[in-house]
Order: C-alpha cells, then sequence, then structure tokens
C-alpha cells in the first residue's frame, strides 16, 4: 500500500473515531444549553479553554515535542534515552500542577473577563488541566511509538464518554443548585482516572522498545532547544480558539460566547481530520530525516499536504451544507453562527496549503525560527478583534480568526524556505506530480 493511501485509510479511521466522539460531545453541549441555557454553555466552554491553556504549559514544551523524539529514539533503538526523557517530561506535570494551584488564583486577578469564573471554579480548572496535560503526553508519546489508534482512541472516544457520564450524573443524580461545578469535579476526576490507565499501556509498549544503543549522557539542553518554542507554537495553533475564547470574554455576551465556541468547536473537530493526517506520517518524516533520506522525506511531506488539502476541501464543503443543522441542535439562536464557522474553516485550507512549515523547522534544528509567525499571528489575532468585533460581531471574530491564521501560515512557510530550503506548500507537492505525470 502506497503511503498516501495508507495516510488515507487511516487517518480517516482515526478522524472517524474523532466525529463519533465529538458527536457525544455536541449532543451533550446541546443538552447544556438546552437545560442549562446559553450562558451557562458560554462559561463551560470558557471554564474548559482556561484548563486547556494551563494545560498546554504544564509538561514545559514535552508533549508537544514527545512525538519527535520517541520518533527518533524509537529509530535509532536507544531506549535508555527514550526513557530519560519520557520520566523527564511527567516529572514537569507533577511539579507545575503544585505550582498552578498556589498560583491560579493571585494570577486570574489580573484578568477581570475571566477572574469570577477562576474564583469559583478554581480547583477543578487545576485537576482538569493536569490529567488533559498527562492524557496529552501519553498520546504523544504513544504516536512516536508507532501506536496512533491507542493515542487518539483515548481523546477521540473515551474522554467524550466520560464527559456524557459526567454531565448525566450532574443533571440525575447530584443536586441542581450547582450543577455546573458538579459536572466539572466529575470530569476532572474521571478524565484522570482514563490519564493513568493510559499511562500503564505507554509503560507496557516502552518494554518493548529494542535498545541498542550504549549509554550516553542526556540530551537536556537539545530538548529544551526544541521545547521552549514549541510549547509557543502549539499554544498558537492547536489551541488558537481557546486564546481567542478569552479575548473574546470581554466583548462578547456569554450567548455570544457559547455561539462563537460550539462553532470553533466545530472547527476543532475539522482541523482533526487534517492532524490525523500528519499524525499517522510523522514517525516516517522522523526516521526519513534519521536515514538521511532526502527523497522519502520529501516525498512524505509531499503526499502529506495532498491528502491533507484535499481532506480540508471536503470538510469546507461538508459543513457549508450540514453546518446550520448541526448548529440547530443547540437551539436555534446558535444558527447564526453558520458563515462565521464556514469562514474559521476556510482557515484548514489555508493551513494545509502552505504545509507543516514549523514541524520541518524543527526537524532542521531551527524551532525558534517559527516564533516570530505565531507572534505575528497571535497580535493580528488580538488587534484585530478590537477593531471588528465591536464592530461586526461573530463575523468580526471569524474574519479576525481567519486572516490572523493566514498571516502566520505564509509567514512560517516563508521561514521554512529560506531557513530549512524546503517548500512545504502544496505548490511543491503538485509540482512533482507534474513532473512524474511528463515523465510518463
Amino acid at each position: 500500500m502506497s503511503l498516501a493511501k495508507r495516510l488515507a485509510s487511516q487517518s480517516s479511521a482515526i478522524f472517524a473515531a474523532r466525529i463519533v466522539g465529538s458527536g457525544i460531545i455536541f449532543l451533550v453541549q446541546a443538552a447544556i444549553a438546552r437545560y442549562w441555557g446559553a450562558a451557562v454553555l458560554g462559561n463551560y466552554l470558557l471554564i474548559v479553554a482556561i484548563a486547556n491553556l494551563i494545560m498546554v504549559f504544564m509538561p514545559l514544551g514535552f508533549q508537544t515535542i514527545g512525538t519527535y523524539f520517541v520518533s527518533e529514539y524509537r529509530a535509532k533503538k536507544d531506549a535508555k534515552m527514550l526513557k530519560k526523557f519520557i520520566w523527564r517530561a511527567y516529572s514537569h506535570i507533577g511539579i507545575m500542577s503544585i505550582i498552578v494551584v498556589v498560583l491560579i488564583l493571585p494570577i486570574s486577578s489580573f484578568f477581570d473577563s475571566i477572574a469570577n469564573i477562576i474564583s469559583i471554579y478554581w480547583m477543578p480548572i487545576s485537576l482538569l488541566a493536569f490529567a488533559i496535560a498527562i492524557i496529552y503526553l501519553n498520546s504523544a508519546i504513544l504516536v512516536g511509538l508507532k501506536r496512533p489508534f491507542v493515542a487518539f482512541l483515548t481523546e477521540a472516544l473515551f474522554r467524550p464518554l466520560m464527559l456524557v457520564a459526567s454531565f448525566i450524573l450532574a443533571l440525575v443524580v447530584f443536586s441542581q443548585s450547582n450543577a455546573l461545578l458538579t459536572m466539572l469535579w466529575l470530569m476532572s476526576v474521571s478524565f484522570m482516572l482514563l490519564a493513568i490507565l493510559q499511562f500503564f499501556v505507554v509503560i507496557s509498549s516502552l518494554a518493548k522498545i529494542d535498545d541498542e544503543v550504549a549509554p550516553r549522557d542526556s540530551e537536556v539542553k537539545r530538548w529544551w532547544r526544541f521545547a521552549a518554542p514549541w510549547v509557543l507554537i502549539v499554544l498558537a495553533t492547536d489551541f488558537f480558539f481557546d486564546i481567542d475564547l478569552i479575548i473574546l470574554a470581554g466583548f462578547l455576551q456569554p450567548q455570544e460566547l457559547a455561539i462563537f465556541g460550539v462553532s470553533a468547536k466545530i472547527f476543532t473537530l475539522a482541523a482533526f481530520g487534517v492532524v490525523a493526517v500528519y499524525a499517522v506520517v510523522v514517525p516516517d518524516i522522523f526516521e526519513a530525516e534519521a536515514n538521511n533520506d532526502r527523497e522519502g522525506f520529501l516525498q512524505k511531506i509531499g503526499e502529506a499536504n495532498l491528502v491533507a488539502a484535499g481532506l480540508s476541501l471536503i470538510l469546507l464543503i461538508g459543513i457549508a451544507i450540514m453546518g446550520k443543522f448541526a448548529l440547530s441542535i443547540f437551539g436555534e439562536e446558535f444558527t447564526q453562527g453558520l458563515w462565521p464557522l464556514v469562514i474559521m474553516c476556510s482557515a484548514l485550507l489555508v493551513r494545509s496549503i502552505f504545509g507543516p512549515a514549523s514541524l520541518v523547522l524543527s526537524i532542521y534544528d531551527r524551532p525558534y525560527a517559527s516564533l516570530p509567525a505565531v507572534f505575528g499571528g497571535i497580535a493580528s489575532l488580538v488587534a484585530l478583534n478590537y477593531l471588528l468585533v465591536p464592530v461586526y460581531g461573530l463575523m468580526g471574530a471569524a474574519i479576525a480568526a481567519l486572516v490572523s491564521i493566514t498571516i502566520w501560515s505564509i509567514a512560517q512557510w516563508y521561514v521554512a524556505l529560506k531557513i530549512a530550503k524546503v517548500d512545504v506548500s502544496i505548490v511543491s507537492a503538485l509540482r512533482k506530480k507534474n513532473s512524474k505525470l511528463a515523465k510518463i
């Protein structure tokens, strides 16, 4: 089976699992809006966004580079270095979780738009962030160990099942006086149990790794050189809309925030389809580079880009057709988020067209080169939200998101082209395809 076909089949299977899980999440969020009101849903989405952003910092960036180094050490059969890297990553989460519990309330006082939310829910937020951080680190490691299904099934299916169980218990069994707080506590505890179970899968997988490299000094400096910039890169990409929600909390009413948050969640689901494409091929890309297989390296990136771009276009068309129905499940007022959602999802095609530039820069040991583009994208998001949202509301927020994603995608592609001398855009992949066809 060719790489392109394998990518399409495996990423489709992962994406299908995510669709099922996201369907469960959507039903729970719709139920929150129906039973407890759109304002409570807006608060819930804001709380989850806060927990996600805290979670990103807990491993100090090591979850963002976990797949990279685990893939490298697995390919080199360096089990000792692999274990050193993994245990250091878990220790970061433990240390940072203590710091978060101590500092979350004092720090939140500087942010008026979220200070009240954190003061009420700070303990379940902290535990939720800790559990999700462990799950994300576990998943990054398992992808590097070529177990992407185990990694993504936890996020795609098991977490949603825990979520629906927490909602039902909060709704039916416990008192309704503070249903959201009860639900958050149940979510936090169940996610923690899930993280522990997944951790044991990681341990069992490590035991199967061959060890053919003599003991050597750890590569701590190299790890930090990659981790520090990557935590900011992932924060601004994977959790872009969590940042956006917190910014918009100062501009939109809770009901409007809920509409934008639901639209953002649909975008995130669609984006996962693209992420799944690259997740399947990442270990092969790293292995090709480790073996100095330049041609194979470029071919794998090119084929991944083509599959990702094709999937992005299909998803965009599907959302334009079915988006209104999906939003109406939450209530008729949510359907006004359709065109903002379509605008946001156009960013998926933009990201696919310009390719995984930050990944290539890290492979070429230049991860910091991505930071100017990341900072430019976030700065443009903040500025455009201030300019557009007060005037155009939800449409202004969607346009601000699309423009900022386009800015950083183009900037990262250009930096990779100039520094790594690699064109990661779909244009390069199409040019090579046409060249091969011309020779036939």
